[in-house]
C-alpha cells in the first residue's frame, strides 16, 4: 500500500509541462477553399438550428430530405421511455426513397458500380433504371414465390456483390425486415441469427472471390439450417444467387424442394412491377446483429423513418455526397457502416456507390488506388485498420496513381496521429478533408464527427457531437467532466473491430490524465 500511495502522490505532483512530453497537442488542419466552395454544409448556423432549445423539432430538417407518403404529426414521442418514437404518424418507403424517386432525373445515371476482385474483369455499372427493374423483379419473387409479406423477417448471408443491395431494397419495398449476416461469418454464426430472428427464408450465394480464389459459400447454408433447426427454427426456402449465372460454384448439392437458384426463378418475374408498401415511420426496416465475440449476438432493430432521415442527412452533410460524386466506402455491407453508408444513405441522395468484391491488397497494395483512378472516385471511406494495412503494404503506392479525393472518412476505431497524417498527405494528397467519425451499431449513423467545411481537423481525434447530438462525459461518480474518453464498445455488447478500445473526444486536460493514471 505505501508503494501505491507514493506512486499516486508522484502522479498528482506531475505538472502540465511534464505531461506534454507524453501527450502531444496535435496540430490543426483546415478545409481548402475549393472544398468549401462546393460543400453541402457551409452554414455555421446549423449548430444553432440544432441546439437543445430546438430539439427535437430541428430534425424536421433531416426528415424533409425524404419523400413521405403521409407527413407526420409528432416529431418525437417520449411518452414510453426508452421506446421513443420518431415522426409519429408519418408513412414512407425506404426503397422508394432510394430508387423510384430518382428515376425522372437520374434514371440513366449509375447507382452502383460493382468491381469484381479479378482485375481482368471489367466493372459492372447498374443505373438507377436498371436497379429499379432488378429490385422490382426480386420483390415479386419474394412475395409470390417465397410467400413473404410485410413484417416477415429474412436472413441474408451474402458477400460484397450487387445482388446484396438489390435483395435488401427488394425487402424494403415490401416491408420485409432483412437481417444481413456478414459474408465472412461461418454457417454456425448465420444459423444462430436465423433462429433468433425467426427467419423462414435464407438468401445466400454459391461463391465469391477472395484473395484470388473462389470461396464455396453455399456450404455454409446447410450448416446454418442445421444450427437453426437445433434452436427450433425451420427454414422453408433457401434462395441461392449464383456468382456467375447458370454456373454453379459450390460443391454443396442443392436440396430439391428447399434450395432454388434465384436467376432461374427470376425468369418467371421478368418485367414485374411491385408497388412499394407505405410503411409507418416506426415500422422496422432491418435487424443488425452484433458480432457475438463476448456472448450471444444481440439484434439491434432500426426503424424506417428516423433511421433513413438520419443516414440521408449525414451522408449529405458529413460525407458531402452530391449526385455528381463517385463515392466508395470500403466497408462490408454486412456491418452497419455498409447499411448506412453504402446502401441507404448514398442511394437516398442519388449518389453513385462503389461495391468492391475482394480484399484491398489483392493482387497487390496498389489495387485500391487503381480502382480509384479508373472510376474517378472522389469520396473515399474506410477504417483505420485498412489504412494501417495499406500504409504498411505500400506506403508509396498512392503516389503512383492519378486520382483525386475531395473527401475521406475514417470509421470504426481510433486512428493514430501519424497514420492520420499518412492518410491525409499520401492517400489524400493534401487535398481531401478527413472526417474522423464515432458511432455505434445501435445508433445507425455518425454521432461524433467534424463537419467537413466548417470544422478544423485534428489528427487522431474524433470530431465533436453532431448537430442535434449533445454528448457529455461522466466520471466514475457520475459527475460531468470537461473532457475525456469515449469508449468504443457497443452498448449491445460488442463490435469485433472496436472492442475494448477508446478514442479521445478532445485533447485531455491535466485533471483527466491524472484521473486515468490512477485507475
Amino acid at each position: 500500500m505505501p508503494a501505491i500511495e507514493e506512486k499516486h502522490r508522484a502522479v498528482a505532483e506531475t505538472n502540465e509541462s511534464q505531461i506534454a512530453v507524453h501527450w502531444r497537442e496535435e496540430e490543426y488542419y483546415y478545409p481548402s477553399p475549393k472544398f468549401i466552395g462546393q460543400a453541402n454544409l457551409t452554414d455555421p448556423s446549423i449548430m444553432e438550428r440544432f441546439s437543445e432549445k430546438n430539439f427535437p423539432e430541428c430534425f424536421r430538417e433531416y426528415a424533409d430530405m425524404l419523400s413521405w407518403d403521409q407527413y407526420w404529426h409528432t416529431t418525437l414521442d417520449t411518452n414510453d421511455p426508452p421506446f421513443w418514437k420518431w415522426f409519429v404518424g408519418g408513412k414512407l418507403n425506404a426503397c422508394y426513397n432510394c430508387v423510384d424517386r430518382h428515376l425522372d432525373k437520374y434514371k440513366n445515371k449509375a447507382a452502383l458500380i460493382f468491381v469484381p476482385e479479378p482485375e481482368d474483369v471489367a466493372p459492372v455499372v447498374i443505373t438507377y433504371r436498371e436497379l429499379y427493374v432488378r429490385v422490382n423483379e426480386m420483390a415479386a419473387l419474394l412475395r409470390d414465390f417465397a410467400g413473404l409479406k410485410t413484417g416477415d423477417r429474412v436472413t441474408i448471408h451474402m458477400p460484397m456483390i450487387p445482388e446484396l443491395p438489390v435483395t435488401m431494397l427488394a425487402c424494403a419495398r415490401l416491408g420485409i425486415i432483412h437481417s444481413v449476416v456478414f459474408g465472412g461469418f461461418s454457417g454456425e454464426a448465420c444459423g444462430r441469427r436465423v433462429a433468433d430472428s425467426g427467419s423462414r427464408v435464407l438468401i445466400t450465394t454459391d461463391g465469391y472471390y477472395r484473395n484470388g480464389k473462389m470461396i464455396d459459400h453455399k456450404a455454409g447454408a446447410d450448416i446454418a439450417l442445421d444450427v437453426a433447426s437445433q434452436e427450433g427454427q425451420k427454414v422453408d426456402k433457401v434462395l441461392v444467387w449464383r456468382r456467375h449465372p447458370r454456373q454453379y460454384a459450390s460443391a454443396s448439392p442443392m436440396v430439391k424442394g428447399r434450395d432454388y437458384f434465384v436467376d432461374e426463378v427470376l425468369q418467371n418475374f421478368a418485367g414485374e412491377l411491385v408497388e412499394p408498401v407505405s410503411m409507418d415511420a416506426e415500422a422496422p426496416l432491418f435487424l443488425m446483429y452484433t458480432s457475438g465475440t463476448t456472448g450471444k449476438p444481440k439484434g439491434c432493430q432500426h426503424r424506417t423513418g428516423g433511421y433513413l432521415a438520419y443516414v440521408t442527412a449525414t451522408s449529405k452533410y458529413v460525407q458531402d455526397i452530391h449526385p455528381t460524386d463517385l463515392y466508395w466506402c470500403m466497408a462490408d455491407i454486412g456491418w452497419i457502416t455498409g447499411h448506412s453508408y453504402i446502401v441507404y444513405g448514398p442511394l437516398a441522395l442519388a449518389a453513385t456507390s462503389v461495391i468492391y468484391e475482394g480484399v484491398p491488397n489483392y493482387p497487390d497494395a496498389g489495387r485500391p488506388w487503381r480502382i480509384a483512378e479508373r472510376l474517378d472516385v472522389n469520396i473515399f471511406h474506410t477504417s483505420p485498420t485498412a489504412i494501417r494495412m495499406q500504409r504498411k503494404a505500400g506506403p508509396d503506392e498512392p503516389k503512383k496513381y492519378h486520382y483525386h479525393f475531395k473527401h475521406m472518412t475514417t470509421v470504426g476505431e481510433p486512428i493514430e496521429p501519424e497514420v492520420w497524417r499518412w492518410y491525409y498527405n499520401t492517400v489524400g494528397k493534401g487535398e481531401a478533408v478527413i472526417v474522423d467519425t464515432w458511432w455505434q451499431t445501435e445508433n445507425g449513423g455518425f454521432l461524433c464527427s467534424t463537419k467537413p467545411a466548417l470544422d478544423p481537423m485534428k489528427p487522431g481525434s474524433a470530431g465533436p457531437g453532431m448537430p442535434g447530438i449533445y454528448p457529455y462525459i461522466l466520471d466514475e461518480e457520475g459527475h460531468e467532466v470537461s473532457a475525456g474518453y469515449l469508449h468504443s464498445q457497443s452498448l449491445a455488447g460488442d463490435h469485433s473491430d472496436r472492442l475494448g478500445r477508446s478514442r479521445t473526444l478532445r485533447q485531455p486536460v491535466l485533471q483527466e490524465i491524472l484521473q486515468k493514471s490512477q485507475q
